[in-house]
């Protein structure tokens, strides 16, 4: 059965959403692996309930902060797992990761609020395996105040999209000229960011493909060596590229330093 159907079948708000269309894109390759996939959000348990059915191999781990009763809900399944918890509590979180190691996929339905989903994230996010995927729903919240996001301050406010947005930094990260970057812990390990209505799809991977403008964050520096190779006059270009080219780099990045802190974006 389709995921369509399976969310039409159990009444789950992904079909009114749409969002099996996007499910599907991603996870139809892989209905019939074994897999460890969890989701933050049980609510009534109707999504939970077509996973469960959906990936008959897999293991379905469902996490709510509130008390799930499973035989009203009908989630006494053989692949299905029930946790109480909040997707912020570290000690939760932790304790969860150590008993499964990875997850294949991981699905917050959660609360919603950027804060909560970008600690989730944050949380989560190396426990997610090799070429996982990682899907979070109604990012539509970000441009509402009532849920703590920012509809008046769309490109710099703290709200979740924001979040994802910069980490395609992460993708690029080998290159940015900036010789002062300091490298996050998403650097090289997304393979692509993937955004939708109200939806958004990260896909972990490794990442190292070599820029062929910078070198270890400089593009001075691969400037220099890409010139040495072709002519010996070391000096010229050593004056060029280490001296005044830097000295821009220099000045620039200060110039941006104080912009940043005029504007409180730091």
């Amino acid at each position: 059965m389709t995921l369509k159907k399976l969310f039409i079948k159990y009444k789950s708000d992904k079909y009114r959403h749409q969002y099996y269309k996007v499910y599907d894109l991603f996870l139809a390759q892989k209905k019939n692996r074994k897999l460890n996939i969890l989701e933050i959000g049980v609510a009534d348990g109707s999504s939970i309930k077509a996973w469960s059915d959906y990936f008959k191999y897999s293991k379905i781990i469902g996490v709510d902060i509130k008390k799930i009763d499973l035989t009203k809900k009908k989630l006494n399944k053989k692949n299905i797992s029930i946790y109480q918890g909040s997707q912020t509590n570290e000690i939760f979180i932790t304790k969860l990761i150590k008993k499964y190691k990875k997850f294949d996929i991981i699905i917050d339905d959660g609360s919603h609020y950027p804060r909560d989903v970008i600690k989730s994230f944050k949380m989560l996010f190396h426990a997610l395996s090799k070429n996982g995927l990682y899907f979070v729903e109604d990012t539509q919240t970000s441009y509402n105040h009532y849920f703590g996001g920012n509809p008046f301050d769309l490109k710099y406010s703290n709200t979740h999209l924001n979040f994802f947005k910069a980490l395609t930094d992460s993708m690029n990260y080998r290159e940015i000229a900036n010789p002062f970057y300091l490298q996050s812990g998403y650097d090289g390990l997304i393979r692509n960011i993937s955004f939708f209505n109200n939806m958004v799809v990260i896909k972990k991977g490794i990442t190292n493909i070599k820029s062929n403008l910078v070198f270890d964050n400089s593009y001075e520096n691969k400037r220099y060596e890409t010139k040495i190779k072709r002519d010996p006059n070391k000096f010229k270009y050593f004056l060029k590229y280490k001296i005044i080219f830097k000295t821009y780099t220099l000045f620039f990045a200060l110039f941006n330093f104080f912009k940043s802190l005029l504007l409180f974006r730091y």
